[in-house]
């Protein structure tokens, strides 16, 4: 990953921050994008002091307007672009005949959308260096997840779209990596959107149980290097992933089960 110039959306938090370091760590050219500034800069600033080589730009990924300007500006700095990651997400946790949809709006234009618009304006470099486009999915882009509508919805979305970018480009050497983590601890639960919109403010899980932002970051990257299509971080994915395909009337039930189980879970 030596001097590879590294896009990473939202980078201020969670998978997103523990990549730009591991990237950093790897000596890459890392810039990070995010809608909070604030928090970016002084994130920043945490990296410059380990001499890492990073840039920021505030970037609000359902905007068209702020991915393509990431974009550019990354070539004004760098150049050249080696590697997107599409990790800005955001969650939901609310029945679908309960939930307000511009709830599902907003997934869409951050989880799906956001995905496109980077991935557009980024496409015609990372062709030139038959780069990497990555999408941080979940394996709600397999399963479609109760309470989880406008997520899953969102990651089938982002998948489908990479799997046919990866498809068109086949013949032209881009890499394109869809990575599913399993529950990890970060704040994308209690930044959860509720039925109405507002934000959930805690986790349903003990975090404390949950793989961290760090491993997923290393097995991330790890993926990259070596060019893999798709990578699932657990045990528990690939069961999932499995029992879909051949039992899928089963594991509908055991889902529902499992989703029950949650503290303050919206179903009965």
């Amino acid at each position: 990953m030596k001097d590879k110039v590294v896009i990473i959306t939202g980078a201020s938090s969670g998978i997103g921050k523990s990549l730009s370091e591991e990237f950093g760590y790897r000596g890459a050219k890392v810039v990070m994008a995010a809608r909070n500034f604030e928090k970016l800069d002084q994130f920043t600033k945490e990296l410059e002091k380990k001499e890492y080589n990073v840039f920021a730009v505030q970037t609000d990924v359902s905007k068209e307007d702020d991915c393509r300007k990431l974009i550019t500006e990354t070539i004004n700095k760098y150049g050249t672009i080696d590697i997107l990651v599409n990790n800005a997400g955001i969650s939901m946790r609310a029945l679908f005949e309960d939930v307000d949809l511009k709830v599902i709006k907003q997934l869409m234009d951050t989880n799906f959308w956001g995905t496109v618009y980077c991935t557009k304006y980024a496409l015609p470099y990372l062709l030139k260096n038959k780069g990497s486009v990555v999408g941080v999915s979940s394996i709600a882009g397999y399963k479609g997840l109760p309470a989880r509508t406008g997520y899953s919805a969102s990651k089938f979305a982002m998948q489908g779209f990479l799997e046919t970018l990866r498809i068109e480009n086949r013949k032209k050497g881009l890499h394109v990596l869809i990575a599913c983590p399993g529950f990890t601890a970060s704040n994308i639960r209690n930044t959860a959107l509720a039925k109405d919109g507002s934000t959930q403010g805690e986790s349903p899980l003990d975090e404390g149980k949950l793989m961290t932002s760090e491993e997923v970051a290393k097995k991330i990257v790890n993926a990259i290097k070596k060019r893999k299509h798709r990578l699932i971080m657990t045990s528990q994915g690939k069961m999932i992933v499995l029992l879909n395909k051949f039992f899928p009337k089963m594991l509908d039930k055991l889902v529902y089960n499992h989703m029950a189980k949650e503290p303050d879970s919206p179903l009965k």
